[in-house]
């Protein structure tokens, strides 16, 4: 059973950077995983995605974000650099199509400009 355990939110001001894990346990190769985003009265959106080593990123976040895979570690990280305010979210971990798997409780993202 996959499990995935998303870590690395935090406080941070405008302009600044975090780095957001994943750790996708019980998967045996990660090929594709997405980063998603939840703001407060707001729908999830995908704002980042892998899958065979290409990737994709919402215009909102390209330039800024990197999505990047360890398959020894079993780990998805985001990268984000230069965040803005409207960046703030819960940060979740999956898929980027098909059938999700179960959501982790995400990580906390807060901007302060």
């Amino acid at each position: 059973q996959v499990q995935l355990r998303e870590s690395g939110g935090g406080l941070v001001q405008a302009g600044g950077s975090l780095r957001l894990s994943c750790a996708a346990s019980g998967m045996i190769f990660i090929n594709a995983m997405g980063w998603y985003r939840q703001a407060p009265g707001k729908q999830r959106e995908l704002v980042a995605a892998i899958s065979g080593g290409s990737t994709n990123y919402v215009d909102s976040v390209k330039g800024r974000f990197t999505i990047s895979i360890d398959n020894v570690k079993k780990m998805v990280y985001l990268q984000m650099n230069r965040l803005k305010a409207e960046d703030t979210a819960v940060y979740y971990c999956n898929v980027p199509s098909g059938t999700y798997y179960q959501w982790g409780q995400g990580t906390q993202v807060t901007v302060s400009s």
